[in-house]
């Protein structure tokens, strides 16, 4: 079942991605440590998917077998060495502005890395093909007393490009500045089939119930809906009108929370 409801807005539609042509152009090349982390994840996976959900045209992640850094500690993958710091280089090719764009952000992302950018030239293009633009960030949540509540129902066994579905989804919205999720596991609940799904150890059913909860404004949920409706098959996104109360974080200090967990 495709989350179609909201298709019929016009302003819910993705923009068409503006893809690469021949001609000049930035080549990016973002080195970090294989067990270097970023907000509890592997820092070369979080900056993979912020490239992709911001609409880069192509990336390729690179593990080395040797190198040293800004230690200058040699890592190697011999067996007699139990270095797990292997280096791991990130690369991608793009217009100078839209590197523009993602660079404060990968800056914050690359830590204690190193980030190298270069002039090249594109000769031949890659294929033209739509890939859902980056939706404008700030402010993430403004200071205003309505916003949206928006509740995802999925099932823990759902899969998006061979990891959970949750997990996608969740970078997605990191991804495009939306202000905050809550993944739940529910403990028992049932769906449009009628199947219980429960949490129990002598349970043969392992797809409990997820539900995340995220508020932001409805201009920005709205926004990210084609992106979910791509990404869920099966679920029930639900959208409510609240009030809000009290606010954990605004705009002006997301980057710098940010930089604390990093």
């Amino acid at each position: 079942m495709r989350l179609n409801f909201l298709s019929a807005n016009e302003d819910c539609k993705p923009e068409e991605e503006k893809v690469l042509t021949s001609g000049p152009a930035k080549k990016v090349a973002i080195y970090v440590a294989e067990d270097q982390q970023y907000h509890g994840s592997a820092a070369y996976a979080a900056i993979l998917d912020f490239l992709f959900f911001r609409g880069v045209s192509g990336a390729t992640v690179t593990r080395g077998i040797a190198g040293f850094g800004s230690d200058h500690q040699l890592h190697t993958t011999r067996l007699v060495d139990l270095a797990t710091r292997l280096p791991i280089k990130v690369e991608f090719i793009e217009t100078a502005h839209k590197v523009e764009e993602l660079l404060a952000k990968l800056q914050t992302m690359v830590g204690t890395g190193l980030i190298e950018m270069h002039d090249t030239t594109i000769v031949k293009p890659a294929e033209t093909k739509k890939a859902h633009a980056a939706v404008p960030g700030k402010p993430a949540l403004r200071s205003e007393s309505k916003a949206k509540l928006m509740r995802i129902y999925i099932g823990e066994n759902d899969k998006w490009n061979g990891k959970p579905l949750y997990e996608a989804i969740v970078g997605g919205l990191r991804a495009h500045d939306i202000a905050g999720v809550t993944v739940y596991r529910g403990i028992l609940g049932y769906g449009a089939n009628r199947r219980i799904h429960k949490d129990a150890a002598l349970s043969l059913s392992h797809d409990r119930p997820i539900l995340l909860s995220i508020v932001d404004t409805e201009e920005k949920l709205k926004a990210f809906m084609p992106i979910l409706d791509e990404m869920v098959q099966q679920g029930l996104v639900v959208l409510s009108d609240v009030d809000v109360i009290k606010y954990t974080h605004n705009c002006e200090t997301s980057e710098r929370r940010q930089e604390t967990r990093a």
